[in-house]
């Protein structure tokens, strides 16, 4: 599953050199700029947001890439920003498209509010944030991502995907849509081996999953005596080895820290090296 490259910072997408380690923008309300202007000092290349102001400050983070991309701190081809397409149901009352237009032009809408929010002619990346219902996709669905293929087509985003999506309604997407998504981005649990059939589904598509909340929905592993020996070896923090895991095991993977220091290590996670028997430990801590 490893498609990692020069010194596991990046993976392989089509030709295209993607950071392996994104900075999360969720839950961050007021602290949204110095944070993400933080992520960015700290050497993070990829931002995750979204227009869903029930749970992101998407201005925020176009204030802090504005501010890195005007002290030349970094140039606009070498960040990756990614952002979310969030259906109604999943939002609050400040909506960023009219509620009564229909999903085709609420895509149009919120995709353009997102460029303005973030200062920027294109993104990287655009997610369907979740499925319209929990069990399958609905025409809703198809037609939100019918939207954003169209947008893609105009060149305006370069990849797209989903996230929060169930391994049926991904074989849907694959099936049935005319662009496969490039990414999968779900929450990540040891309990179902770090969504392993999802993953799989993914390795087979040529699909790059995005592991988040890879410390918080697995908290009680950091305290694992397996987790806490490996990370004795390698002279990390257990944290640390959760990340690496996740990268050497071809993730992408999300942080949302506000601590800087842990920003710093995370980053340094990319440079740790497992063994295949810590690898499989990991895979399998949950049995």
């Amino acid at each position: 599953m490893n498609n990692l490259t020069d010194s596991n910072h990046f993976v392989l997408h089509k030709g295209l050199k993607i950071p392996g380690f994104f900075y999360g923008t969720a839950w961050k309300e007021d602290q949204t700029e110095r944070l993400t202007t933080l992520a960015l000092a700290s050497g993070f290349l990829a931002i995750d947001t979204a227009n869903q102001r029930r749970h992101y400050y998407e201005v925020g983070v176009g204030k802090a890439v504005q501010q890195a991309l005007s002290e030349n701190r970094l140039q606009r081809s070498s960040l990756f920003l990614q952002s979310k397409f969030t259906f109604a149901s999943s939002q609050d009352h400040r909506l960023p498209y009219e509620i009564d237009a229909d999903f085709t032009n609420q895509v149009r809408q919120s995709f353009q509010s997102s460029l303005e929010h973030l200062g920027t002619s294109y993104l990287d990346s655009y997610l369907l944030h979740g499925p319209y219902s929990r069990d399958v996709l609905t025409e809703a669905d198809f037609e939100v991502w019918r939207a954003m293929e169209k947008l893609q087509q105009a060149g305006s985003v370069r990849l797209l995907g989903v996230s929060n999506v169930t391994v049926e309604q991904l074989r849907q997407l694959i099936e049935s849509a005319e662009t496969i998504p490039a990414f999968v981005q779900n929450r990540c649990y040891a309990n179902t081996k770090w969504d392993l059939e999802i993953r799989e589904l993914c390795l087979r598509h040529d699909i790059r999953y995005q592991g988040f909340s890879l410390l918080t929905a697995n908290s009680n592993f950091l305290k694992h005596p397996e987790v806490i020996k490996i990370s004795n070896r390698c002279e990390c923090s257990p944290a640390q080895i959760i990340f690496r895991f996740a990268l050497q095991s071809g993730m992408i993977a999300l942080t949302g820290t506000s601590n800087q220091r842990h920003m710093l290590d995370d980053l340094a996670a990319c440079d740790i090296k497992l063994f295949d028997s810590e690898m499989a430990l990991i895979e399998n801590i949950a049995d």
